[in-house]
């Protein structure tokens, strides 16, 4: 019987490698995210290199109620679903005092709230049928305090924080959780962030394709780990953090980060 994958923010980076992997696996897919052209030619590829069916939804995961209105628009098309991803998310470059507040709650609503909702909603079927897989993008910005991207890297905090506590409360169901922490990556993530031409992040770290995120991703999601890392720099990175200062890693990040007003 085949299974079924949702990946949330399917329509690009990460998210888009990580459907194509899954269907490569044999898994057919639910595809979220706002962009419709976008999402239906990934549908469309997927299906004719793969024999697999796609479902596409279009959602603005920012909106307060979608999660709930996507899991009950999955259950009344009868689908189960086996492994959920949650990739979307966004960041913004700024200081957050004077930003647009807008935005921000946006931002927590997507990288908090509605991952939070979705692990809920569907980790509750998984939890009744004693089997799933849930895949968490967290980030390696997880690990300290982030100064000029101050919500994005507390949001993937609580990512990390959350992931592995409910990994520990879904054991016995036999459904695993997994943090996905990679660096930077390149995604459409620079961009969307306001972070192009302004942040030496991508110049000072050497960011990783998307495929090689989404293969440890992967990879890690099957093995059950409750985090994953895409490189050994990136484990040993976070492991020293733990035993630094807070205010001597929030001066790191600012430096990697760059400052907005500059």
């Amino acid at each position: 019987m085949s299974k079924t994958a949702l990946i949330t923010g399917a329509s690009s980076g990460i998210g888009t490698e990580l459907s194509k992997l899954l269907a490569k696996k044999g898994y057919n897919l639910i595809l979220v995210a706002r962009s419709k052209n976008k999402l239906e030619d990934l549908k469309a590829k997927i299906e004719k290199n793969n024999n697999v069916k796609a479902n596409v939804i279009l959602k603005d995961l920012s909106e307060q109620n979608a999660v709930k209105e996507l899991y009950d628009e999955v259950k009344s098309k009868n689908i189960a679903v086996d492994v959920l991803v949650n990739n979307a998310g966004f960041g913004d470059f700024c200081e957050y005092v004077g930003s647009d507040i807008e935005k921000q709650d946006a931002m927590m609503n997507v990288n908090i709230k509605a991952l939070a909702d979705a692990v809920y909603y569907f980790g509750a079927d998984m939890k009744k049928r004693r089997e799933g897989k849930i895949l968490n993008v967290a980030s390696i910005a997880a690990f300290i305090p982030g100064p000029y991207m101050a919500v994005y890297y507390a949001s993937k905090a609580f990512v990390l924080s959350f992931s592995e506590a409910v990994a520990k409360e879904l054991k016995e169901y036999n459904v695993t959780v997994t943090a996905l922490c990679p660096g930077p990556t390149n995604t459409g993530f620079e961009n969307a962030a306001d972070m192009k031409g302004k942040s030496t992040m991508f110049a000072k770290l050497k960011p990783v394709s998307a495929k090689l995120v989404a293969k440890k991703g992967y990879k890690g999601m099957m093995k059950g780990r409750r985090v994953k890392f895409c490189s050994l720099g990136n484990a040993i990175a976070t492991f020293s953090a733990r035993f630094t200062p807070h205010r001597l890693n929030a001066a790191f990040a600012a430096w990697v980060n760059g400052d907005p007003r500059k």
